[in-house]
């Protein structure tokens, strides 16, 4: 048995216990209300039954005693009460007369009824015995009068024993008046005074019984409670519980047997109803899932994304080779570290133009990086992703595209179009910071005559030779050109006539040694710089560069000319006869 078993078994049992436990306080505490009732009627019976027996004992002492009277025993009344005195439990016997002073132990009745008869009708006491006086409680003989029947005492003694006094009434009757006269209702009153200590025992040995009667029962309750409570609540329960432990654990198939009372059969239904809806959700939610997962999985875009907390919880392969990290390196960072600059992802994060993806190169590739805070509807932000997409190649592509938009195809100079604009960037800076700029322009000496002779594809390769010296010879921040047909020309930044007619000599010297096809050819150069001409703009410039190869080519060829110091006006340069 497993500990969830253990664990089910602990819980129903618990609820058994708890249920049962509810169950015995209220039994108990019904049980102990009837327990008081019955203590209470006991102990009313018991002492009612004492009583009613003490009343008999003081009434036939009492019609005893008036008897022997009537006999004219008088003289054994006094031996009559010590006999009574004797029988166990009885504490105190005594006959009063009506104010309390005890009968029999003076000559006050003797004197009384001697009057009545006459002198010498009874024989007086010799010894004087002074008995002590009794106080009567008060209102005892009203109730003696009006009751004409015995009246109980009982009170608690000194020492914690209970005891019972009852009083009983002496009446004059027809037989006492001969020596009483008829004056008096009573003669006198029996008093009995008795012990309630069996009663008491009495009373504890009846409790004692009702407790183990009441004992007895509340376990009997009890045990069929808690046969009733496991068989009905706690092993329906318990079937319940652990099918839906079950379904907790992932076997969503359980179904619970539709056994016992009319709830646990609804109950269980329900169950079944539920679990057979959570397999359709499930399948739903799986194949969804699939192929959600084989959407992310098999993407070429890198996919990241975190929780509420900022906790990255899914990372694909692509955004593992397009970071160059692996999943628990990403996952260790925090999302705005994902590009090794926090900055820069929180300020994607807080953007509010998110329609556009940010372009960014990161360890050599170019990646367009769309991050965004995902909030739910009521803006609460839920989480945070970030989608990768690899460009590198695309912009190689536009760059290759680029440059051969820009590029002459034969020579792999710039072509005319890209020497228009940089003509104009490099003249405008030139003017708006003062700077110097150099234009040469040439072309190659009786190139129609070269190619008629040799042909066009060897005037191609001397253009293609003409092209890799210019390469090499100019610097990086210089443009190169390729003109049109065999022409040529070079724009260099920050140059002045010096520095570009020296630069124009050494190409013309080398390409003079170049030697194509054991051919040998040569140029002409004309060279325009500002501020030396003062060209208001790039094609003036150019003019007075094409002006300046004309007068070398009128010059002899094979040489360098530069522009004269004059205004350069606006023109179409390259119409210099070759």
């Amino acid at each position: 048995m497993n500990s969830n078993q253990n664990n089910n078994i602990a819980r129903n049992s618990g609820i058994g216990f708890r249920i049962l436990l509810i169950t015995g306080l209220s039994i108990l505490v019904g049980f102990g209300g009837m327990a008081l009732f019955y203590f209470r009627q006991d102990d009313e019976v018991i002492l009612s039954q004492g009583k009613r027996t003490m009343g008999l004992i003081a009434l036939s002492a009492s019609q005893g005693l008036q008897t022997a009277m009537l006999s004219g025993n008088a003289q054994i009344a006094h031996d009559y009460v010590n006999n009574i005195k004797q029988v166990p439990n009885i504490l105190d016997f005594q006959i009063l007369r009506m104010d309390g002073r005890p009968a029999f132990h003076d000559n006050q009745t003797i004197d009384a009824v001697n009057q009545h008869l006459g002198q010498g009708a009874y024989t007086r006491r010799q010894e004087k015995n002074s008995a002590k006086h009794i106080e009567i409680p008060t209102g005892l003989l009203a109730d003696l009068l009006r009751s004409e029947r015995e009246v109980f005492d009982f009170i608690v003694s000194l020492n914690e024993k209970p005891i019972l006094t009852v009083y009983s009434p002496i009446f004059n009757q027809d037989g006492c008046h001969t020596c009483h006269g008829q004056s008096d209702k009573l003669r006198g009153m029996v008093k009995l005074t008795t012990s309630l200590e069996t009663v008491k025992w009495d009373i504890q040995a009846a409790r004692i019984r009702t407790l183990g009667m009441f004992g007895l029962g509340i376990l009997v309750i009890l045990g069929m409670v808690y046969l009733a409570i496991h068989r009905l609540v706690v092993t329906p329960l318990g079937r319940i519980t652990r099918a839906m432990e079950q379904v907790a654990g992932g076997d969503i198939l359980q179904q619970v047997p539709v056994l016992g009372s009319q709830e646990f059969v609804r109950m269980a239904r329900s169950f079944n109803f539920m679990s057979a809806e959570l397999e359709k959700s499930h399948k739903g939610l799986q194949t969804e899932r699939d192929k959600l997962a084989t959407i992310i999985l098999s993407a070429r875009e890198g996919i990241v994304v975190t929780d509420q907390s900022g906790q990255v919880v899914l990372v694909n392969p692509a955004a593992e080779r397009l970071l160059g990290k692996t999943v628990q390196e990403i996952s260790s960072q925090s999302f705005v570290n994902l590009l090794d600059d926090p900055s820069y992802m929180e300020g994607l994060l807080t953007s509010h133009d998110k329609a556009m993806p940010e372009t960014v190169v990161y360890k050599n590739r170019v990646l367009h990086v769309y991050a965004a805070t995902i909030r739910a509807n009521d803006n609460r932000p839920v989480g945070s992703a970030a989608l990768l997409r690899d460009i590198t190649g695309e912009k190689r592509l536009e760059e290759k595209l680029r440059q051969l938009s820009y590029t002459d195809g034969l020579t792999g100079l710039l072509n005319r179009r890209r020497l228009d604009e940089v003509l104009t960037e490099e003249f405008d800076r030139a003017q708006r910071y003062h700077l110097e700029l150099a234009v040469l322009l040439f072309d190659v000496d009786h190139f129609k005559k070269f190619n008629d002779r040799h042909g066009h594809d060897q005037g191609d390769r001397v253009l293609q030779a003409i092209g890799r010296e210019m390469r090499n010879l100019f610097r990086a921040l210089d443009f190169p050109c390729r003109f049109g047909g065999e022409e040529f020309c070079v724009i260099m930044p920050s140059t002045g006539q010096t520095g570009a007619q020296q630069v124009a000599e050494r190409l013309r010297e080398r390409v003079e040694l170049t030697d194509v096809d054991g051919l040998k050819v040569t140029i002409s150069v004309g060279v325009a710089t500002l501020p030396l001409v003062e060209a208001a703009n790039p094609e003036a410039l150019l003019k007075a560069a094409d002006e300046a190869l004309y007068e070398a080519k009128r010059g002899g060829r094979n040489q360098v000319c530069c522009a004269t110091p004059r205004l350069a006006q606006p023109g179409s340069p390259g119409e210099n006869p070759a």
